[in-house]
């Protein structure tokens, strides 16, 4: 097997029996993301760029209809600031010890079928949060991936800096936790092959390593791109929308080669994929709620034709959208 034969697995053929969609060239699914990484042929997949839901809580029905109504629940409804309405955040602060034992369970679990998907060096950059991601990174390398480091996202956010819960006037000098300035990302690989180096891997199956960027620089770990504007949001109004800017990056990155298929297992609202169009690079979505896979069948093209500032990325763009 070498790169260029396992490049030629097309997204349409891993859709199995699940209701699916082609997007360009992207295909999407409304699917249970375990069970099908569990049921696709071992080494289907190159890379993976994803933002779990932390599927606990803050996406079950009970919280989504608090969110919706204003009253919160797991969901920190900010204020609003010189007229601008902010998003939403969930507070994970509210986890008791069973929840974190059961997400540290879930994404365990989610490792060992993300391995049996990928490819030997397939890499994932999964994002996470300053509170949570020393767990979820355990779990992750519980079950069989290796961390290979962290992407920092500078972006201020409205979660943590807050005064303690119904003391605010009390003790108005202190906050129970730092104000957020930076999201990470943690970047995993599956092992490579005992003996093979970064190189050989490369050479079978276009994986093993990073892409550096056009012009040869290496991908940094800082990036500082900022909160998601407001034209992206109107696409796609999606509590946890990333920007494009960062996807697209992102998303450049985890195919060395510029070969093969990459995935976003909680696709939501479709961004990672739409970014994945963009560049020009093959792209299956896997959403589990009705409402996100629909948002995403819709969001996904004009998503993808958004322009990105050219000081927030470093990609060129041919005029069919594929990465020079």
């Amino acid at each position: 097997m070498n790169p260029m034969s396992v490049a030629k697995t097309e997204p349409g053929d891993l859709a199995l029996d699940y209701i699916h969609a082609s997007v360009g060239k992207a295909l999407i699914l409304h699917a249970d993301c375990i069970e099908w990484l569990g049921r696709i042929p071992a080494g289907s997949i190159h890379g993976i760029v994803t933002d779990p839901p932390y599927g606990v809580k803050e996406y079950q029905f009970d919280q989504i209809e608090k969110r919706a109504n204003g009253n919160g629940g797991i969901w920190r409804i900010p204020p609003s600031f010189d007229g601008s309405v902010r998003q939403p955040l969930p507070r994970f602060t509210a986890l008791n010890e069973k929840e974190r034992r059961q997400l540290s369970r879930f994404f365990t679990e989610w490792a060992k079928v993300a391995l049996h998907a990928l490819v030997p060096g397939g890499h994932i950059i999964l994002a996470s949060n300053s509170f949570l991601a020393q767990l979820v990174y355990s779990a992750l390398v519980e079950g069989g991936l290796e961390f290979r480091g962290q992407v920092i996202r500078i972006v201020r956010t409205l979660r943590g800096g807050d005064r303690p819960k119904n003391a605010e006037e009390e003790f108005p000098g202190v906050c129970s936790l730092p104000r957020g300035a930076y999201e990470p990302w943690g970047i995993f690989r599956k092992p490579l092959p005992v003996g093979m180096t970064v190189s050989d891997c490369l050479r079978r199956f276009g994986t093993g390593g990073l892409r550096r960027l056009p012009e040869g620089l290496p991908f940094s770990d800082i990036l500082d791109y900022g909160r998601t504007p407001k034209a992206e949001r109107e696409i796609a109004p999606h509590p946890s929308l990333k920007p494009q800017a960062l996807l697209r990056e992102l998303v450049w990155t985890i195919l060395p080669l510029g070969e093969g298929v990459i995935c976003d297992p909680f696709m939501g609202s479709g961004s990672t994929v739409a970014a994945a169009e963009a560049i020009g690079y093959r792209c299956i979505g896997i959403e589990k709620y009705e409402t996100f896979y629909q948002m995403a069948s819709r969001a996904i093209n004009p998503l993808s034709q958004v322009p990105v500032d050219r000081d927030q990325i470093d990609l060129e763009f041919d005029c069919d959208g594929g990465a020079l």
